[in-house]
């Protein structure tokens, strides 16, 4: 039998100064068996940096033609397709033939691995932007998961700062690659 995704719920209240964005999203996430709480806020992090009411989740990680969030046009068209962990080179790939943008955040212990075994494939996709995130800051981030989560996150000079009343986390990501589209 099977194992079911678990649902959680995320209440975010964004205050994204760098970017002039102001808004409240009610997320609901599917959380497959296989991933961790610091991948599931992980995406959830992707969703603040590209926030818009028209950026969705994937189906997930079994989807292997889906990305873990994206943002089509009015036309169907794909415009970001953002990846989150350490997708291989030939999805990073398609995903540039398919769309009009492609955002990579990388984060944990490999993540300094992946992009030095990775880098220089990577920088033929000029429509590539990949950033990574300190493995510290994504564990401490994995950490703020819970069923139900309700989220004050700020960004200001490049900082993110992330809180659920209790706790606050802060995110700085290290730009890797810049798009040159």
């Amino acid at each position: 039998m099977a194992l079911k995704s678990t649902i959680y719920k995320a209440e975010l209240q964004i205050a994204d100064i760098d970017r002039g964005y102001y808004r409240d999203h009610a997320l609901t996430l599917a959380r497959h068996p296989s991933e961790t709480d610091e991948r599931m806020m992980m995406r959830v992090f992707a969703f603040l940096e590209h926030a818009d009411e028209a950026l969705a989740f994937g189906n997930g990680l079994s989807t292997t033609d889906e990305p873990d969030l994206w943002r089509h046009d009015l036309a169907g068209d794909i415009i970001d397709w953002i990846e989150v962990g350490l997708p291989e080179e030939r999805r990073l790939r398609r995903a540039a033939g398919r769309s009009a943008h492609v955002h990579l955040y990388t984060y944990g212990r490999g993540a300094e691995v992946y992009w030095r075994q990775n880098a220089r494939a990577l920088a033929k996709l000029d429509k590539l932007a990949a950033h990574a995130v300190d493995a510290a800051q994504s564990q401490a981030l994995g950490a703020l998961a819970a069923r139900s989560m309700r989220l004050q996150c700020n960004r200001q000079d490049g900082r993110w700062w992330i809180g659920d009343g209790r706790r606050t986390v802060e995110i700085v990501t290290e730009p890797l690659q810049s798009a040159r589209t």
